[in-house]
């Protein structure tokens, strides 16, 4: 591809065409123009390249930005709203992709908004690398006992455009909070109360002008929480808000369901009850700690208890 006949190239990147920039290889003698790539490649640096195909340029594979633009075009047409991708994208990647499809197609622009992530980094400041022994999956976080959608909250919490800072302890926090936000949702949801449309309203606009703010999922998360402890609302109020503000952050707060007590947790509990009411403290501590040791928390209500999973 020549750059230099595309007369906006770099646009998004806001490239300085005429700075030299320093290549990782060996300066391609084929190109016109430092910024030129490959559409099509007909050789190979692996000898044994399975993935090959005829062409009218030879037989051969496309070039790494070709595929992405032809991905796109085919599921999403000729011209699209959003396309996500790193920061690091930017310069080449993107940059190329917007190139090459807006000189095939004449479509201008090729995509309208670009949505770009800043990178997931560690404990003083390290990114993560796909080659390196600091790279974490989905199941890594698992197998330490978080569900992925704390990981969810976890990255909601964070703008996109900023980098996300990741450590056990603050995945920890997240943890109680994502437990504290279920436990409200089922509290609310059996409520008979009445709604309060009108109020609703107040929260939906804000929820709207939060979320249409470049993706502003932060101020989402606080405007849950100041929704929760506004007492104008009443509990139905508050759950309709909540499902409401989950289509955008997508918790699965309507498939939460209230935990399955097994019976001899709940006669332990039933128990310690009793012991309560004769003001046995020592024997309702003990029962406490037996029931925390089979994994339930037991709270005191105004009318008994509450039992629920730890």
């Amino acid at each position: 591809f020549d750059t230099s006949k595309l007369r906006d190239y770099g646009k998004l990147a806001r490239l300085d065409l005429t700075a030299e920039t320093k290549a990782r290889v060996e300066k391609d003698s084929h190109k016109k123009n430092q910024h030129d790539f490959v559409l099509w490649f007909t050789k190979s640096k692996f000898q044994e390249q399975e993935m090959k195909w005829l062409s009218p340029f030879g037989t051969g594979y496309p070039g790494w930005h070709i595929e992405c633009s032809a991905m796109s075009s085919t599921y999403l047409g000729k011209q699209f709203d959003i396309h996500c991708g790193g920061i690091d994208h930017i310069p080449v990647h993107h940059t190329n992709e917007i190139a090459q499809s807006e000189a095939a197609t004449g479509k201008k622009p090729w995509v309208k908004y670009w949505l770009h992530n800043a990178f997931l980094e560690l404990a003083g400041g390290a990114k993560m690398a796909k080659s390196g022994e600091n790279f974490i999956t989905l199941s890594t976080v698992e197998e330490k006992g978080f569900h992925p959608l704390d990981y969810r909250y976890f990255c909601l919490g964070t703008h996109y455009r900023n980098p996300l800072m990741f450590s056990g302890e603050a995945l920890e926090g997240v943890k109680i909070t994502r437990k504290r936000l279920n436990e409200k949702c089922l509290e609310f949801k059996s409520s008979k109360d009445p709604e309060h449309k009108s109020l609703q309203q107040h929260y939906m606009e804000r929820l709207m002008q939060e979320i249409n703010d470049d993706l502003n999922t932060p101020k989402v998360l606080a405007t849950v929480w100041d929704m929760l402890k506004d007492e104008q609302l009443s509990k139905k109020d508050k759950y309709t808000l909540l499902l409401k503000c989950d289509e955008v952050l997508g918790l699965d707060l309507k498939k939460i369901k209230k935990d399955r007590i097994p019976p001899e947790i709940t006669a332990l509990a039933q128990e310690r009850l009793l012991a309560r009411n004769n003001k046995d403290w020592k024997t309702s501590d003990k029962l406490r700690e037996k029931i925390a040791q089979q994994g339930y928390v037991v709270g005191d209500t105004k009318d008994g208890y509450e039992l629920r999973k730890r």
